[in-house]
């Protein structure tokens, strides 16, 4: 499973992929404003952050000649660069016309299993189900990716199903379970995959015996000490 973060934060951005596991970057007009910069700028700041990583830019026309126009103007910035296009009549239009000239396409804002196999045979490359959200009108979002996942195995589409709006570690596990090609997460849930109680606990406890026997192991870092009663 490939792990991308669902942010335009530079920072956020920089401190995953220190970590070397980090594979792209999902974008959203919302969050692209809250970084206060020009969107052409951004982007490439993104992408060059990312050293080789996908970056995901997302359209904000709503008819298919608009989306179709923004489409192949945020292609043309980076070759890492997928258009982000929503899952709407028109843009559905913008994908066939658009997978037709070989442009990248992840479709988005996707709730439901129909949604998903349209875009499949219209030919996206991503397709973008929003678990968290259908999670919150009282939706098991779960349940749609595990229609997606073998809708499209049943017809070896070549779309690849890109896990969104994962609110928690368990979104992340359950959807690499089914096989989901993607999960992009806020940079939090993607902090939050490092941790367990136990291995805090175990490191704590790693720690204070190995600083009571430091007299006799010494440093690790330091000289040998020799044992008592060695020969």
């Amino acid at each position: 499973m490939k792990f991308f973060l669902d942010t335009a934060s530079l920072d956020e951005i920089q401190q995953a992929m220190s970590f070397g596991i980090l594979d792209g970057v999902t974008t959203n007009p919302t969050l692209a404003a809250k970084e206060k910069k020009p969107f052409k700028q951004l982007i490439l700041e993104i992408c060059d952050a990312l050293k080789g990583g996908i970056a995901n830019a997302e359209v904000v026309s709503t008819d298919t000649e608009g989306m179709l126009r923004e489409a192949r103007e945020v292609v043309s910035w980076h070759p890492n660069i997928v258009a982000k296009i929503p899952m709407t009549p028109d843009g559905v239009r913008a994908l066939s016309i658009l997978s037709g000239e070989g442009v990248r396409v992840n479709i988005t804002l996707v709730f439901s299993a129909p949604q998903a196999l349209i875009v499949a045979k219209a030919g996206a490359y991503f397709v973008s189900p929003f678990l968290g959200r259908l999670d919150d009108i009282s939706q098991d979002g779960l349940v749609l990716l595990r229609e997606i996942m073998e809708i499209y195995r049943a017809y070896d589409f070549k779309t690849q199903v890109l896990a969104a709006s994962l609110r928690h570690p368990l979104h992340v596990v359950e959807a690499a379970k089914m096989g989901a090609h993607i999960g992009t997460m806020p940079f939090k849930v993607f902090e939050q995959l490092f941790k367990h109680p136990l291995t805090d606990r175990g490191l704590e406890t790693f720690l204070k015996d190995w600083e009571k026997a430091r007299e006799t192991l010494g440093d690790i870092s330091g000289p040998a000490v020799s044992r008592k009663g060695a020969r």
